[in-house]
């Protein structure tokens, strides 16, 4: 009976160990991809973001001195994190408000569905520099067409790309009019909702708008979020469209060897990502390259977090 009783805690250990080792040998594939390609890099930038490093001679230990130039020295920094949380809150916010709206009318159409889906969808197959060197050209304050349209209205022709108070703005036209990708899935979601709960609420008298509020917005909800919280993390990365138009819009985009002011006009459209490039590939100072990447990690999960945490009480509320 004793050895009876003490083979069976080994036995049961064994049978532990080999499941053990089963599931990590599963999981092999996305531990290995998650080291080499997300925690490496991330202890790899936030250990840089301490040392004095150019790419060529070896990192010296400098301590908080790269990340006092970023937040107090270099002029940059606030306007760019001013301008790209301008662009995550306006931007995102009319982003997905946009492609709701144009979900929602998708849906309602019921003669030409798949030509209207194409027509509102292939914006966004249309490469970065050549639809944002296109909208460049149609807001040209000068010479575009749609300048010389609201002239001919008699309503005021803005500067667009070479006006500071329009060139945000432009950006954010520039976005909404490559608004496909929301579309498809805000389409999808609002084709799932339940028939049944819509006639049930016109039975009891609810309007459009209350059967917006009360049956489509709680059943979207988590595709809402979903664009947000992705909408937030590629709006942190905003680098080509804000450089392509102030390339093209200060003419220089076709003289490489030009010097080119980032941000152009005025530093209106100067973004964390553009800083991030400046500090790491033109003036060589990778150190402090990598405080701005981790401050922008650091924010897009703050972000990321809090519309967490408020989709958590709004379904606490709702229960």
């Amino acid at each position: 009976m004793a050895s009876t009783t003490t083979t069976r805690p080994a036995a049961r250990k064994r049978r532990h160990r080999r499941a053990t080792l089963r599931t990590v040998a599963f999981l092999s594939p996305w531990l290995i991809g998650f080291g080499f390609f997300f925690a490496y890099p991330l202890i790899s930038t936030l250990y840089f973001s301490f040392m004095r490093y150019d790419g060529f001679a070896a990192p010296t230990f400098t301590g908080l001195k790269n990340w006092d130039y970023v937040l107090n020295k270099y002029p940059f920094f606030w306007q760019g994190l001013r301008n790209t949380l301008w662009l995550v809150v306006v931007m995102v916010s009319l982003r997905v408000v946009f492609g709701l709206g144009i979900g929602l009318l998708v849906t309602k159409i019921k003669t030409g569905l798949g030509f209207f889906r194409t027509v509102f969808y292939l914006p966004f197959l249309a490469p970065p520099v050549a639809a944002t060197i296109a909208f460049a050209f149609l807001l040209n304050p000068g010479t575009g067409p749609v300048n010389h349209l609201l002239g001919n209205l008699g309503l005021p022709q803005p500067g667009w790309f070479t006006d500071p108070g329009w060139s945000k703005p432009a950006l954010t036209m520039l976005a909404l009019w490559g608004i496909g990708d929301l579309m498809v899935i805000f389409t999808a979601a609002l084709l799932d909702v339940s028939r049944e709960q819509y006639e049930a609420a016109e039975l009891d008298g609810a309007g459009p708008w209350h059967r917006f509020r009360y049956v489509t917005l709680p059943n979207i909800t988590p595709i809402v979020l979903f664009a947000v919280v992705t909408g937030v993390i590629q709006t942190m990365q905003y680098y080509t469209q804000a450089m392509v138009a102030g390339k093209v819009a200060s003419g220089k985009a076709g003289n490489s060897g030009e010097p080119f002011e980032a941000g152009y006009p005025h530093g209106s459209t100067w973004t964390l990502p553009q800083m991030v490039y400046n500090l790491g590939f033109q003036r060589f100072d990778l150190g402090s390259a990598c405080v701005v990447a981790v401050l922008l990690f650091a924010l897009s999960m703050a972000f990321t977090a809090l519309l967490l945490r408020r989709r958590s009480g709004f379904l606490q509320e709702d229960a």
